[in-house]
């Protein structure tokens, strides 16, 4: 198991430690709800370094993201990012993933998946034939997003970069609790605003920016968070966790991600096969669902109609630590799609009653 640069910062809090894509990530600290409240009241702490980031260069680095990505990367101006995903040949994703305009036209981060590094990394490789510079600074990057509706007021006293009102979708460089050369952005996983710290772990810079977060914000309650409760903020929020609710089998049209798919846009990975979707109609689509019977739905579950007859199968589901009910996303046939549909979850060969709800949750 490869470890972070935080590792040992989490085993001295007394994390709960588990495997994760490859990693030797924290679960949980004080509890999946205590942390998640944490976040969505108040600030907290993810380390996240496990995540990929490849740096792209060179004047023909912006016509590979348009051709390897679904979204309109020509939009981005320096300082702002987006949400796209990287589409097979047969219409699936490979993955999803940030883009950062660094220099426009000329440099670009993409930050990618962690179990996915190597996969994503040789898939725009391989459609590199205009001699982009690719650089995949992963194994150097650390990766810090303080969550949370204090998170900002927080960090402020930190730096001179004016990350209170730095818009979603958008970051800044500068230095930070003494370090230089520090990505600041606005592009959380959780719904509860704050922010993400992207630097390169060298000359103790790890140390310096942990020690620094927290003793400017454990006096205001900030937590360290673990990755079962930033599993239950995504979730709240209608946000698709690759390998779950998006894979090499989905659509980004029935994952409801046409809004990152511009069909407008030159000629792309499958753009044929999404406009033969968008034009003729998706057969199944993700949803929102909240159970109405007491039960947890669990990722692989059946979901049925009235009769039993399956009609999909569950992506995601926990107990809503927000909502006190218990939620899920998961595939359904477009006639069971609409919102207030009954829909039924297959749990040990019970038929429990659930319906289809709009998304976020929370």
């Amino acid at each position: 198991m490869k470890s972070t640069p935080f590792t040992q910062k989490h085993i001295e809090r007394g994390a709960k430690m588990a495997e994760f894509a490859g990693y030797n990530m924290p679960i949980s600290y004080s509890g999946i709800n205590e942390e998640h409240h944490a976040v969505r009241r108040n600030a907290g702490v993810f380390d996240v370094s496990h995540m990929g980031e490849f740096i792209l260069k060179g004047e023909n680095a912006l016509d590979l993201i348009q051709r390897v990505t679904t979204n309109d990367a020509s939009k981005l101006t320096a300082g702002k990012a987006q949400y796209s995903c990287l589409p097979n040949k047969e219409g699936g994703i490979v993955d999803d993933l940030l883009i950062y305009c660094v220099e426009e036209n000329k440099v670009y981060m993409i930050v990618v998946n962690a179990s996915n590094i190597e996969k994503d990394w040789n898939w725009i490789q391989q459609h590199n034939d205009k001699g982009v510079e690719m650089h995949n600074i992963s194994e150097a990057t650390c990766l810090l997003a303080i969550q949370g509706p204090n998170a900002t007021k927080i960090l402020q006293s930190l730096t001179e970069m004016d990350i209170l009102n730095l818009k979603y979708y958008t970051f800044t460089k500068g230095e930070f609790a003494g370090v230089k050369n520090v990505l600041v952005s606005a592009t959380g996983y959780t719904g509860a605003g704050g922010v993400e710290i992207y630097f390169e772990d060298k000359d103790g810079a790890a140390d310096k920016i942990w020690n620094a977060i927290f003793s400017a914000g454990e006096a205001q309650g900030l937590k360290p968070i673990g990755l079962a409760a930033r599993d239950t903020l995504r979730l709240e929020m209608g946000f698709c966790l690759y390998g779950n609710d998006i894979d090499d089998t989905t659509s980004p049209l029935e994952a409801g991600l046409g809004w990152i798919t511009r069909l407008a846009k030159e000629s792309f990975t499958s753009k044929e096969i999404f406009q033969a979707q968008k034009e003729e109609g998706i057969k199944r689509k993700l949803v929102g669902f909240e159970m109405v019977d007491k039960g947890i739905p669990r990722n692989h579950y059946e979901i049925c109609d009235k009769d039993g007859t399956a009609i999909g199968y569950v992506t995601s589901g926990t107990q809503s630590p927000s909502l006190g009910k218990a939620i899920g996303m998961g595939y359904v046939q477009m006639a069971q799609s609409s919102i207030d549909s009954t829909i039924y979850i297959k749990v040990r060969d019970k038929l429990l009653q659930a319906k289809v709800v709009k998304m976020p949750f929370a």
